[in-house]
């Protein structure tokens, strides 16, 4: 499926965050949007979702506008992981992943058996199948961010969205995620868009960067296109080092941060 916005404008009152944009996320693709805080990189994730309401523009899934999708069909085609979710007290993580589940469910919400089918495969697929009776609270960083991720993956959406979904976690769980996250879409075609700060691991895993600067996409394209020393020094304010780095045959930019431009 194909998710596209249009002159989509975004902002909050009378205060527009993200002027009028236009882009097309690829289908099977990886898309990491970067960019400083505050540069309205979750803004417009939000809008691409369908979570806030446009000042102006629109997007579109598969050619239609989103406000046109019902509720359960727009769920079945788009699965969202807002940052930093938060569950009730209690909550397993069975009880969790069920949730997903939400926009297949007939009249009367009973599970049936692809349902179950379904949870059992998000599970399994986040190695989560020997965690499943756990209270969510009791879970490490990084099996909570796997159990929100089965939630989504429950959903059996063909696009994930996440916002920040690395952020509090560290480095060892920080990887646990994006490796996941590149095999739901190299092993099951998953098309994925989310909010990165870390450039390397966005340079690592994305197949596109989306690079954001005051509101704006600066700069898009695959990332040993896009990356530079010039585009890192305009849009972080910061000197680099750039040196090449290879993932399971795959050449990237790595940075090495030097001083901040100016100091």
């Amino acid at each position: 499926m194909t998710l596209e916005a249009h002159q989509l404008q975004l902002g909050y009152g009378r205060h527009t965050v993200v002027p009028a944009t236009s882009l097309r996320l690829e289908p099977g693709a990886i898309t990491c949007l970067i960019g400083p805080n505050g540069c309205g990189k979750s803004t417009l994730l939000r809008g691409l979702a369908g979570l806030q309401a446009p000042q102006s523009g629109h997007v579109e899934l598969d050619g239609r506008a989103l406000p046109s999708w019902p509720p359960r069909a727009l769920a079945r085609a788009l699965a969202v992981l807002p940052q930093s979710p938060t569950g009730p007290d209690g909550l397993s993580v069975l009880q969790l992943v069920r949730h997903g589940r939400y926009p297949h469910q007939g009249l009367f919400g009973a599970l049936r058996a692809r349902d179950h089918a379904a949870v059992d495969w998000a599970l399994e697929v986040t190695g989560l199948e020997s965690l499943r009776g756990r209270i969510l609270q009791t879970l490490s960083g990084g099996e909570r961010q796997r159990a929100w991720i089965a939630l989504a993956l429950a959903q059996q959406a063909p696009l994930l969205l996440l916002d920040e979904p690395t952020t509090y976690l560290d480095i060892g769980h920080q990887i646990e995620v994006m490796e996941l996250l590149r095999t739901l879409n190299r092993a099951h075609g998953m098309t994925i868009a989310m909010v990165l700060h870390d450039i390397n691991q966005a340079s690592q895993y994305a197949d596109r960067l989306l690079v954001m600067r005051a509101g704006r996409i600066v700069a898009s394209g695959a990332p040993a296109e896009v990356v530079s020393a010039a585009l890192l020094r305009d849009t972080f304010g910061i000197g680099v080092e750039l040196v090449a780095r290879e993932d399971r045959g795959r050449r990237f930019p790595y940075s090495l941060p030097l001083t901040p431009v100016g100091a």
